[in-house]
Parts: structure tokens; C-alpha cells; sequence
């Protein structure tokens, strides 16, 4: 049975994660705090973040980059998109 959690991001009752998604006390934050639909919304930020910004998850200075990001966009006031982005059309 999935577990709930008040999400923080989406200030709701929603379904919470099946697992932590990050290491360490960050991770365990997350998975007690932040929803599925939440989370799928910063993996997409994420990958927008990484292409946008050609970063390399191999590079100690993006995945802190991306650390704090996540931070800001699940527990702040958000992360934002970079500078000049445009989003695509749909």
C-alpha cells in the first residue's frame, strides 16, 4: 500500500514516493515530504535544467548546481528556468 504525504509543493494530500530518490538526509526529506507528481515535475525541471545549461551529471559543480535547484524547487520559491529559455510549443 502506498504511503501519503502533504506535499509540500503541491500543498496537497497526494501519494508519496515508493522510495527515497536521493541520498542522504536531503533524500529522506523528500520521501517524507514530497509527492509522486511533485517529484516527476522536477525530474522534467531537471532535465530542461540539464539540457538548457549543457551541464554533465558527471561534474561536481552540476550536480551541485542541480542539488540546489532541487532544493529551491521543491522546498522554496522555486527554481527558475534559465535565462532566455523559451519554452517548446505544444
Amino acid at each position: 500500500m502506498p504511503h501519503t504525504v502533504f506535499c509540500v509543493k503541491l500543498q496537497s494530500q497526494a501519494e508519496g514516493l515508493g522510495f527515497a530518490p536521493y541520498p542522504g538526509e536531503l533524500g529522506k526529506r523528500i520521501y517524507a515530504n514530497v509527492s509522486k507528481a511533485a517529484w516527476s515535475q522536477w525530474l522534467a525541471h531537471q532535465t530542461m535544467l540539464i539540457n538548457e545549461n549543457r551541464l554533465s551529471p558527471l561534474d561536481p559543480k552540476a550536480r551541485k548546481f542541480l542539488e540546489d535547484e532541487m532544493e529551491k524547487f521543491l522546498f522554496g520559491a522555486g527554481s527558475s528556468a534559465p535565462a532566455g529559455y523559451v519554452p517548446p510549443e505544444t
